[in-house]
């Protein structure tokens, strides 16, 4: 073997030995970045774990037609103004339905949660809270820490007590399901058919949704308008939601409803999903009485 020859293959090897090293370095640092993403993950699953701990999976199936109550006096308003539902329905009796949310606690934990959003075909039940903008939340937990998976969060423009006609809620569509990752389910007939409404706890008054469409928008879309000055505007808009969901689940939609859209990524930048439903129910929400107030109200009355 010649001395060149040599040589050469000494800096082939040398070459080699630096590309596999490189190509390790590169695995060590892709694997560090997946368990990054995947302790986030777990980070953010865990701290809802413990919230849900604040639900109770209690569920009812009767209660108040909302176009037999709420919408006798706020059906035919319109105006760039939000309705204030909470001096309004005052002057309406509401079934009582025990509130499953323990808002005391959620309150202390943070005061920005307006709500608790149950969809109980695809799983979901987190608290909701509101910014004064649409960016704080976007990657910020319920307890404010930072985390991607952020939280489900209403339009900072909406009136926090989803009385404008159009309420809008945006969550991550998060690859484990978790938050808004499986709200475009509801495409599949089967999902929908297993439960087609959705509810929506408050402190005051416990709402439930019918859904009546699922699509996939731009950005642009009207979907996002939440006040409209005249009825035939709000019926124009109800029209167009109805036409361009993807599943035509035949739910009638009229003038009078409240509509709430739920909005979440697509994988595009250019779209989103979104699920749309009308409230169908109100029920005033009372306080879940605990054991021991239970026991003392039975000993006090001699039962």
């Amino acid at each position: 073997m010649k001395k060149g020859e040599k040589k050469k293959k000494t800096f082939v090897d040398v070459l080699t030995t630096i590309i596999i090293i490189v190509a390790a370095c590169a695995a060590v640092y892709a694997g560090w970045n997946l368990y990054k993403i995947y302790r986030q993950y777990k980070i953010g699953v865990d701290e809802y774990k413990e919230l849900q701990e604040l639900a109770e999976s209690e569920r009812v199936t009767n209660g108040m037609d909302d176009s037999k109550t709420s919408n006798k006096t706020l059906g035919d308003e319109f105006g760039d103004v939000s309705l204030d539902l909470a001096e309004q329905e005052t002057e309406i009796v509401f079934e009582e339905m025990e509130n499953p949310i323990d808002f005391d606690s959620l309150l202390a934990i943070n005061k920005d949660v307006i709500g608790w959003l149950e969809m109980g075909a695809i799983g979901i039940s987190y608290p909701v809270a509101q910014a004064e903008d649409n960016d704080f939340y976007l990657h910020q937990t319920i307890q404010k820490t930072y985390n991607f998976a952020g939280s489900i969060f209403m339009e900072c423009l909406n009136s926090p007590n989803f009385g404008d006609r159009n309420s809008i809620l945006y969550g991550h569509n998060m690859q484990n399901g978790s938050m808004f990752g499986m709200l475009s389910r509801y495409r599949d007939q089967a999902v929908y058919d297993k439960d087609p409404t959705f509810w929506i706890y408050t402190p005051d008054f416990i709402y439930q949704y019918e859904i009546f469409a699922c699509s996939e928008v731009e950005l642009s879309n009207d979907c996002y308008q939440i006040s409209f000055l005249s009825k035939d505007s709000f019926e124009k808009f109800i029209e167009k939601m109805v036409a361009q969901s993807a599943v035509k689940y035949g739910v009638p939609v009229e003038s009078t409803d409240m509509v709430l859209t739920l909005s979440t990524c697509t994988g595009n930048s250019a779209t989103r999903c979104i699920v749309q439903g009308k409230r169908v129910r109100t029920y005033k929400a009372v306080k879940k009485l605990d054991t021991a107030e239970t026991a003392g109200t039975e000993e006090a009355s001699g039962n």
